[in-house]
């Protein structure tokens, strides 16, 4: 299985079997440059004290928000801005979604890697125009798509040329406005070749459930995340907020970003258990 490598200036996160357990996280949502680089610097002092590995997520887009009034964001051009400062600030790789092919190259330019949103999983010329600028691809399992059929997502990847892929969990449609967590999907997923990602957060979303928004129940969070430590991945994704009741977009299922760091204390605490009975190097925490 491949490792996926990614970089920003003098800060290089390796995600895949045998490197340490990494995060990939922040605010779901670009609200403001002020708030983006708090959180950003926030999450980067956690990681550093616990030696977390840390990609930086925030979109500066929600395409796909329940109702048109929703929030979505500052747009491209500002949102890829903030983003860059968060890079150069902060020290931080960073990514965020696209929604379609033309943002590719663009977006390239500022991010470290790209991902692909689950509900578009499937479509060819996104995966392929992520893939052919060379950088990192997240792609996000579908809530409809079973983990053996994301064979075909990466190979439309491959075929384009991009090498670097991961895969993340993010929960399976389970009846209405609601999802559910099948812990074999993130064994199933490993047959492709691919870090796994466990997104915990959207996970505990409720899609639709609000009516005009997405509900969520957060409460779940770290239980979830737990087990998928438990079973083995190689980088958890979380989307976290200072004050998650009062944040413009998927608030109810966001973490607090107060809870980060017991969290990641829990999880280090049982990698490193998992990985004493398989004989393999532990991550320490302080």
């Amino acid at each position: 299985m491949n490792t996926v490598r990614i970089s920003a200036p003098g800060h290089t996160v390796t995600i895949g079997p045998g490197q340490p357990l990494a995060l990939i996280a922040g605010p779901c949502v670009i609200e403001s440059e002020e708030l983006t680089l708090e959180i950003a610097r926030r999450l980067a002092a956690i990681c550093t004290e616990l030696g977390v590995p840390l990609v930086f997520k925030a979109s500066f887009d929600k395409a796909n928000r329940t109702s048109i009034a929703s929030f979505r964001g500052p747009g491209m051009e500002q949102g890829l801005a903030v983003l860059a400062g968060v890079r150069q600030e902060v020290g931080l790789p960073v990514l965020s979604d696209i929604h379609e092919p033309g943002q590719a190259e663009a977006a390239a330019q500022v991010l470290d890697c790209l991902q692909i949103p689950a509900f578009l999983c499937r479509q060819t010329d996104l995966l392929v125009a992520a893939a052919r600028t060379g950088k990192p691809v997240n792609i996000k399992k579908g809530q409809f798509v079973a983990p053996w059929d994301m064979g075909n997502a990466t190979a439309k990847v491959r075929e384009a040329g991009g090498e670097q892929i991961l895969l993340t969990e993010r929960g399976t449609f389970f009846g209405y406005n609601n999802l559910v967590v099948d812990m074999r999907s993130l064994c199933a997923l490993r047959q492709h070749a691919c870090p796994v990602v466990f997104d915990a957060t959207h996970s505990v979303q409720l899609p639709g459930g609000g009516g005009t928004a997405s509900g969520g129940q957060r409460q779940f969070v770290a239980p979830l995340a737990r087990a998928a430590a438990a079973v083995g991945v190689d980088a958890l994704f979380l989307e976290v907020h200072p004050d998650p009741d009062h944040a413009l977009c998927d608030g109810p299922n966001s973490l607090p970003l107060d809870q980060v760091a017991p969290l990641l204390h829990s999880l280090l605490a049982i990698r490193r258990a998992v990985n004493a009975t398989a004989g393999t190097p532990t991550q320490s925490a302080p």
